[in-house]
């Protein structure tokens, strides 16, 4: 699994959110100035860096559906552009931060609760996701079911999600969560939480930024191992992206971040990726290595070529990645 751990410092976790499935808009700036833009507030996606904030507004549908809106920008200093396109993984992101988003906003779960990730897909049209003359708006509809309802709030969902840019379907993807309180969260994590924080492993060399399609051995997350086509997990939870606050174990971005490193290793070659499929099975932890393996699977039905990805830690599969790239 992977957990959205994000401490607040003005919100409690007993503070109401606003959302009460009148239809509305998600916030109001008064009659004189209705089409300003801004970002949600970042506490509801779990970031502090507000440049890391991708959602713009949000608005429910009905009992399940919401409209959310974004912007991409057109260069990011970590989700950089591949093959003239807007990184896919931002789509991974955006996807996250819209399950944070209504389950926070519109369905009453209290800041400062942890979110547990079982799992996160998305499947991208490259045509719709070229970098444009400016940020790209998309507009994403969320679809939520199998809610575990907990009095006024929920412990759990299911999302699907459909992303368009200028009208055209840019790509799908969902994701399945749970919600824990803080006390629930601290009986689970043991001494790994608070004070107990683990210390992270002496940061090991990265593989030559070129092999895992980076620029900067900053942005690498995979370390050379012994054995072909397996790496160690690189873990730098100095990075102001992957790590954008204190975290008690392996962020879910940065494993999916890996297995985009690895597929590119173990191809040899620069890739698009236009589909991934992630299962989170347990918290990678901080403390301890983890390795990265990739290996071949079969083609998809349109003969795009996949990888599979696992990641394991003390004798366990911690994730499993399954991405599918576009042609050479």
């Amino acid at each position: 699994m992977s957990g959205s751990t994000f401490r607040f410092g003005r919100a409690t976790a007993d503070e109401k959110t606003p959302g009460d499935g009148s239809g509305e808009r998600g916030r109001s700036f008064g009659s004189c100035h209705p089409s300003l833009t801004t970002t949600v507030p970042r506490e509801f996606v779990h970031r502090v860096g507000i440049a890391e904030v991708l959602l713009t507004d949000w608005e429910r549908l009905d009992g399940s559906r919401f409209a959310v809106t974004a912007q991409w920008p057109r260069l990011h200093g970590f989700f950089t552009t591949v093959e003239g396109c807007h990184d896919p993984l931002l789509v991974a992101e955006t996807i996250r931060q819209a399950g944070l988003l209504v389950a926070h906003a519109e369905f009453g779960v209290p800041l400062g609760h942890q979110f547990l990730m079982w799992d996160l897909s998305f499947d991208a049209r490259p045509e719709h996701l070229l970098v444009g003359a400016t940020p790209a708006a998309p507009e994403i509809e969320i679809a939520c079911m199998d809610i575990n309802r907990r009095g006024d709030s929920i412990a759990g969902l299911h999302l699907e999600a459909v992303i368009r840019r200028d009208g055209q379907v840019a790509a799908t993807g969902a994701a399945t969560f749970n919600c824990t309180s803080p006390a629930v969260y601290r009986r689970l994590r043991g001494s790994r939480t608070g004070d107990g924080v683990p210390v992270p492993l002496p940061l090991t060399s990265p593989s030559a930024p070129q092999d895992v399609g980076r620029v900067s051995p900053t942005d690498v997350v995979l370390s050379p191992a012994p054995a072909p086509d397996r790496w160690l997990l690189r873990v730098d939870t100095r990075h102001p992206v992957l790590f954008d606050h204190p975290v008690d174990h392996v962020p879910g971005m940065v494993l999916m971040e890996a297995a985009r490193q690895a597929a590119v290793a173990f191809l040899g070659r620069v890739c698009l990726p236009v589909g991934m499929a992630n299962a989170f099975t347990r918290y990678t932890e901080l403390d301890a290595p983890c390795m990265i393996e990739a290996c071949s699977v079969p083609r998809d039905a349109e003969g795009r070529e996949r990888v599979s990805v696992t990641g394991r830690q003390e004798g366990h599969v911690v994730f499993t990645s399954t991405l599918t790239v576009a042609p050479a």
